[in-house]
């Protein structure tokens, strides 16, 4: 009888908690079909009073959402696929037992960790002496390396046998070639959960537009989520029309249909990629 009350007990928590974690993500999606007048009148509510579509007419009649899907989608592929080259062949050499200076890479990489260059020299970093200002590279070149998912493919790696490279080498492999036609195919597992991690980090990133994107046009999603619920220069983001509008700007709907807008995909995926997160912190951990 106590394990029947125990195992009640569970179900009845989980089942609240996932209620009230569910529930923001409610109030959101239903309130972005409520009128504008509902929202201010009676606040956020589980089931408005008025439906109506005009906060997604009112935000996809200009062309900033298909532009910011566009830039989100273009930075988060092709700094995946940098970020994760990058970052598995530096976690290759820091985890080599013959890399000379691997123990010197290691420490520098730590300490980039714990102390920073601060926010004054990242940014004549990229703005004064790249001069990135602007464009979509100021928005992918500084994450392609993270000393954190760095150290977990380094995990990884030090669980393959070293005997396999002194096959490879035998058989007149270069380290190369090693890298691509033999680590890389092996390294599956950590290479997807990196990946996510990656793409997550390029996907939800605002901050990095915020300093360095002035142009409205390039801005990625989650700077004009930030923009829009922010009310900063929403019309600029929604024009592009010649329509005349006969009611109210829906300030609060179409901050509410944007998010709606934007959240979808990562939303839908993220059930599925779930799993990936808990065995990118657990990866390589073990050793037998």
């Amino acid at each position: 009888m106590r394990e029947k009350l125990f195992v009640i007990f569970l179900y009845a928590f989980s089942g609240l908690f996932a209620l009230l974690c569910f529930l923001p993500f409610w109030l959101v999606f239903i309130n972005s079909f409520a009128a504008e007048s509902a929202i201010k009148k009676f606040g956020y509510q589980l089931i408005p009073h008025d439906f109506t579509l005009y906060a997604y007419q009112f935000v996809m009649h200009g062309k900033q959402v298909a532009r910011s899907y566009g830039v989100s989608v273009t930075v988060t592929a092709v700094g995946t696929v940098l970020a994760l080259l990058i970052t598995a062949m530096y976690a290759y050499v820091l985890a080599h037992p013959k890399a000379r200076y691997r123990n010197i890479l290691s420490f520098l990489t730590y300490f980039t960790m714990i102390f920073g260059a601060g926010l004054v020299g990242f940014y004549i970093l990229i703005a004064n002496w790249l001069h990135l200002k602007d464009t979509l590279w100021a928005l992918i070149l500084p994450y392609l390396l993270n000393p954190f998912f760095a150290f977990i493919m380094v995990s990884f790696y030090r669980t393959l046998p070293y005997e396999i490279n002194e096959a490879a080498t035998v058989d007149g492999a270069n380290e190369l070639r090693i890298f691509f036609r033999i680590i890389l195919p092996i390294s599956k597992p950590v290479l997807a959960t990196v990946g996510l991690f990656y793409a997550l980090q390029y996907w939800n990133d605002f901050f990095l537009a915020l300093m360095f994107v002035d142009d409205y046009k390039l801005h990625p999603l989650q700077m004009m989520i930030r923009q829009l619920i922010s009310n900063i220069n929403i019309s600029a983001y929604v024009s592009g029309s010649q329509t005349t509008y006969t009611q109210p700007l829906p300030t609060y709907g179409a901050q509410l249909a944007t998010v709606c807008l934007t959240i979808g995909p990562i939303f839908l995926l993220y059930p599925f990629v779930q799993r990936f997160f808990v065995k990118g912190i657990t990866i390589g951990a073990l050793k037998g």
